[in-house]
């Protein structure tokens, strides 16, 4: 019998803007639940200054680097310990560095090597509600920090607001109309004062994962919801789906079909088999680009993951059987 998955919870935010309390708050909340947590703290520097805080947690740290780029194959392999019997945790929280992008870390997190131990429910981005309006203009912030936090505020499933005790009505009427516009309808904004927000709130699950069958034995239209865990009864518009066990496919024809994929769908990984030059390869795909590598193990299983936003997930995979592997639709 296959182990759960570990729910994985991502805390997101620019510098300063109150990560590390929500997380402090979080265990101790866990803890009054009975809950066995683990952490992976991230820090640039050499050194985790704030490590003291988490003693005698499962705990996890990477230093000297960013997970959204110079380490981020160290946390696929590093993610192995929670995977171990003795190190068994509950639930599992990735803190990112204040200028991490939590797209990477979600991408390391559904590397098809991991697809089976870990399931995102969420990714937290933080906005220090003092320094919000500063941040986002042209006159007072570099270009690079306002692509940052856009890049943190729209990857987000659930937006804290965080020091809202430091602003006045009229700035706060910006700010939520600044982020809505950056926002999809769903996202939810929860003012904060010093992260205090209900557990039950941050450990809703807002985003899926949709496990997508070829095959004729599989009911509603050829794919199926593994979402046990999920009490509410609403759809999740941030989705991670995927396809195993396909036959080899041509590299033109599947590239191709990549390339055409919607925009709704941000990110592509996983394993092929190639006809021709055959053999396993793992890929990448971002931006309408394709990457693509022999692997070492050529004993894995196929699997095409895809994460995106509101994905026509049906005519995805039909057009998957039909334009890739050329069979009939079921």
């Amino acid at each position: 019998m296959s182990q759960p998955k570990i729910p994985t919870y991502i805390l997101s935010g620019f510098l300063g803007s109150g990560k590390t309390t929500v997380l402090l708050k979080m265990l101790s909340d866990f803890k009054s639940r009975g809950l066995k947590p683990g952490i992976v703290l991230n820090e640039l520097g050499q050194v985790n200054v704030e490590g003291h805080m988490f003693k005698g947690e499962k705990m996890l740290e990477m230093l000297d680097g960013c997970i959204c780029c110079t380490i981020q194959d160290d946390l696929r392999e590093e993610l192995q310990f929670f995977l171990q019997e003795e190190n068994a945790v509950d639930i599992l929280l990735i803190e990112g560095t204040g200028v991490a992008n939590p797209k990477e870390i979600l991408e390391a997190l559904t590397d098809p090597r991991l697809r089976d131990g870990f399931e995102t429910q969420s990714i937290i981005s933080l906005a220090d509600a003092s320094k919000f309006l500063e941040y986002q203009s042209i006159f007072s912030s570099s270009r690079e920090i306002r692509e940052m936090l856009n890049e943190q505020i729209t990857s987000a499933t659930l937006i804290l607001l965080n020091k809202m005790d430091l602003v006045n009505e009229k700035t706060k009427d910006k700010i939520n109309k600044k982020l809505r516009k950056q926002l999809k309808a769903e996202v939810e904004i929860i003012e904060t004062v010093y992260g205090d927000v209900e557990l039950d709130e941050l450990l809703k699950k807002r985003m899926s994962t949709v496990a997508v069958s070829l095959s004729k034995e599989t009911g509603n239209a050829g794919y199926s919801h593994h979402e046990h865990e999920d009490h509410h009864h609403h759809e999740h518009p941030f989705k991670a789906f995927k396809i195993e066990d396909f036959p080899a496919v041509e590299r033109i024809r599947f590239e191709k079909w990549l390339k055409k994929l919607p925009e709704s769908v941000l990110r592509g990984k996983g394993m092929v088999s190639l006809a021709s030059p055959s053999g396993l390869y793992q890929f990448q795909f971002a931006s309408k680009e394709v990457e693509m590598e022999r692997m070492e193990d050529q004993n894995c299983r196929t699997c095409l993951i895809l994460i995106g936003y509101n994905m026509p997930i049906e005519e995805i995979r039909v057009s998957f059987q039909q334009e890739v592997l050329q069979t009939v639709s079921i």
